[in-house]
């Protein structure tokens, strides 16, 4: 795999921006491999990734910041550079459904997902059959047979313990608690079965049923405070119908959600989404 840097700004719109960055990488030899450039004209914000051929930049990532540093400062620049070798250290949270779980566990091992997957933790002790076929240390965390402060405070320890960069709740039927969310801000990704914003909460497929709608969906988004509310990064919808039930519909909606989840995980390995308020820029 070709080894790229990945350089990603979010700043006020103005003009001269995009000539400037260019002329920065221009005259350090940089061959871009992909630009994707964003105007939100009503908040005013400019929102730029450029995907760089590392072996053509002669700035080595840790010099980066002191060279960028006047054209970031000019234009009130938050901007951030990646390296495409540098793995994010994943950390999968399942409970009792498996589909989604599986579904990252094997794009991850065919090279899919750019990133390591240190650890699964669940609360259902039988997620750990999935973990042993991948060969992925597996911790299980009781949530019945003690508070739920202190098995937050187990999965806490765990994620620190292996340094992860990103937590997904592959279908983690636990709502996370406020201190944790705040920790965890920017850095853990949800799957939930609905097409956001309808159908929160609880038994989403039931709900559409109840209203006999044509088209059920799922969304991954960030994980805030505020349930199933997070900045959408990913959708995706199925067309049913009359003949469907509530049954058919988890099992159709369980497509939705693989893709979805699989597909926000990979926008954020790849230095794709911006957030920006209550809302996401994904150059997808």
């Amino acid at each position: 795999m070709q080894q790229t840097f990945k350089l990603v700004i979010d700043c006020p719109d103005q003009v001269g921006l995009v000539a400037a960055v260019s002329q920065f990488l221009a005259d350090h030899n940089a061959t871009i491999v992909e630009a994707n450039h964003h105007t939100d004209q009503q908040a005013g914000r400019f929102f730029m990734r450029h995907e760089i051929n590392a072996d053509s930049f002669d700035l080595a990532k840790g010099s980066f910041a002191d060279a960028f540093a006047d054209i970031a400062n000019q234009y009130d620049m938050q901007w951030h550079l990646t390296d495409s070798r540098e793995k994010q250290k994943v950390a999968l949270l399942a409970s009792h459904d498996s589909h989604c779980l599986v579904d990252i566990l094997h794009r991850w091992h065919s090279g899919e997902l750019n990133c390591e997957i240190p650890c699964i933790i669940a609360n259902h002790a039988k997620m750990k059959q999935f973990a042993d076929w991948y060969a992925i240390p597996f911790h299980f965390v009781d949530f019945k047979n003690q508070d739920k402060a202190q098995a937050f405070a187990e999965v806490e320890r765990l994620l620190e313990s292996y340094e992860i960069d990103l937590t997904v709740l592959a279908r983690f039927m636990q709502i996370i608690p406020n201190s944790l969310c705040e920790k965890l801000k920017g850095k853990a990704i949800n799957i939930h079965h609905s097409f956001l914003p309808s159908f929160a909460g609880a038994k989403p497929y039931q709900q559409a049923y109840d209203r006999g709608v044509k088209l059920i969906g799922a969304t991954c988004h960030y994980v805030t405070k505020d349930l199933d509310e997070g900045p959408i990064i990913e959708q995706q919808v199925i067309r049913i119908s009359h003949n469907d039930n509530a049954a058919d519909m988890v099992r159709k909606g369980k497509d939705c959600e693989k893709t979805a989840l699989s597909n926000g995980l990979r926008y954020h390995l790849e230095d794709r989404v911006i957030i920006h308020q209550h809302k996401t820029v994904v150059f997808a």
